[in-house]
Order: C-alpha cells, then structure tokens, then sequence
C-alpha cells in the first residue's frame, strides 16, 4: 500500500497492468485514482486507452473517451496517436 499517492504512482500501476494484459486491473486503478480526486493527464489516457484496446468492452472505451473529452486532452497530439 502505497502511503502517498499522486498522478505518477496511479500512472505507474495502470501503465504496469495496461502493458502486461491486466486490463481490468487498469480500469479498476483508473477508477480508484478518480474516486481519490487525483487529475488524470495524458500519460494516465495513453495508458489507459491501451487497456481498451485488450478489453472487448465499448462501453468502457467510450467512458474514457468521454473523460478525455472532460479533460480536455482531445486535442493532445500523443493522446490523439493512442486513440487510434
């Protein structure tokens, strides 16, 4: 258990579980991170639209890409690469 958390450590375990096939895994870190009140950044949306692509689940895939939308980062030039 990790005693602080910040973007870098959630961005860390989602990229871990995204990388090596634990999709859900990522999506429940993903979840846990916003519960917390931690702001994704890009790099969090890079991992995570990884793991999308591993899970058969459009409604996640459109979840996230609504959060992307919420946060802005549509127009993000590494985001945009991960999207498609």
């Amino acid at each position: 258990k990790m005693p602080e958390r910040n973007v870098v450590s959630w961005n860390t375990m989602i990229t871990g579980y995204s990388h090596h096939g634990h999709c859900e895994e990522a999506f429940e870190f993903f979840q846990q991170m916003q519960q917390e009140g931690v702001e994704p950044n890009k790099v969090t949306f890079m991992s995570i639209l990884k793991a999308c692509g591993c899970q058969p689940n459009l409604g996640k895939g459109k979840q996230i890409h609504a959060c992307i939308m919420r946060n802005r980062f549509e127009s993000d030039v590494f985001v945009g690469s991960a999207l498609v």
